[in-house]
């Protein structure tokens, strides 16, 4: 099993610059990713993993996954640069292919993408015709994708109307693009990502252990009926996202990532709430009730899913994910700890990974 460091968005909080106040410092947060990749990079973590986020609180520096990814690829040598997750019914298939195609040169090949739906409608600004067969388009996508970064032309309407055949430009470095699928939790998509051969991109918050187990063996079962598409192999691969800080023992863990992690939680159900396909009970939650949620999914991460305590506590959730089927863990850290935590939480994690492996 793999360990790899995840940014997901950290909650950087909002100013009102209009009455005198000082406006959120991006650029001290882009300094942070490259000093944490930077790291990662040095103590041998598989990969390094950036989503890709519009227009909220929640993931304010991450709009660009090839945009940050390019700077990735130069500030590091030998860790993998992966987005998780390209929203695909937001870009053209074309555009996908030719960014990344300069990021794969740029690293020498050690791209790859985690393709998503889309759930946000304000992130639907960008192609509000998209909104309703996301999913249907993103699944259509994939395979059309692979075969433009294999090299083959496709045929595309141009700016007469004319139907004409493009091939992107550059070439990548790989010859097969590396992809996953993201899922929330619908156990169609990890079927769906069985069926198309790609890894499979979940998370442990939400999910039991049993729910897990039964989606990684739904998804295993649809690789090995599946036939070969140039991607993964009829075992697949499973990357589970995990909150995760160790600290020098699971108190300290613990109070550190108490007050953060909650805030984080907060907004980002503010932000499914702000969703204007959201269920009504989801619609109307009070900020009460909003604080009460995260208080409780915050010790519920305590008993199982998380990488929140001592060394000794996370070796046996590792052994339990291994166990679980979980082929590689992206660990989440930009939940609102400050630079300093975050790198000893990282060194720490580091010397569990010969054991890992």
């Amino acid at each position: 099993m793999d360990l790899s460091v995840m940014f997901f968005g950290a909650d950087t909080p909002a100013t009102d610059t209009t009455a005198g106040g000082d406006a959120p410092r991006h650029s001290e947060a882009y300094d942070d990713i490259l000093t944490v990749a930077r790291t990662a990079d040095r103590l041998g973590f598989h990969a390094i993993w950036t989503p890709e986020r519009h227009f909220q609180q929640v993931g304010q520096v991450f709009p660009s996954p090839p945009v940050l990814s390019a700077a990735l690829a130069v500030a590091t040598e030998r860790i993998n640069i992966r987005a998780g997750s390209v929203i695909l019914p937001l870009h053209h298939p074309l555009r996908i292919a030719e960014d990344w195609a300069v990021v794969d040169n740029l690293s020498h090949g050690r791209i790859g993408l985690s393709a998503a739906t889309g759930w946000h409608s304000a992130d639907f600004v960008l192609a509000p015709d998209h909104y309703e067969g996301r999913r249907e388009q993103t699944l259509r996508d994939i395979p059309l994708l692979r075969r433009l970064w294999a090299g083959e032309a496709a045929e595309f309407t141009d700016g007469t109307g004319a139907s004409v055949a493009v091939l992107p430009q550059p070439r990548p470095v790989q010859n097969t693009l590396p992809l996953w699928l993201t899922s929330s939790g619908n156990p169609a998509t990890w079927e769906a990502a069985g069926s198309l051969r790609t890894g499979v991109l979940g998370a442990t918050v939400g999910q039991s252990r049993e729910e897990l187990a039964e989606k990684i063996a739904r998804y295993r079962a649809a690789c090995a009926a599946a036939p070969d598409q140039g991607g993964t192999d009829a075992h697949g691969r499973v990357t589970l996202m995990a909150h995760t800080f160790i600290g020098a023992d699971d108190e300290e863990a613990r109070r550190l990532t108490a007050l953060p992690l909650t805030r984080y939680l907060r907004s980002y159900v503010r932000q499914t709430t702000a969703n204007r396909t959201a269920d009504k009970a989801t619609a109307e939650l009070t900020e009460e009730q909003t604080a009460l949620l995260a208080e409780f999914a915050f010790h519920r991460y305590l008993t199982w899913g998380s990488l929140l305590g001592s060394a000794e506590t996370c070796r046996k959730m590792l052994a339990d994910l291994r166990e679980l089927g979980c082929d590689e863990v992206a660990c989440f850290v930009d939940f609102g700890l400050g630079r300093d935590e975050v790198l000893a939480g990282l060194h720490r994690l580091a010397e569990l990974q010969e054991e890992v492996a």
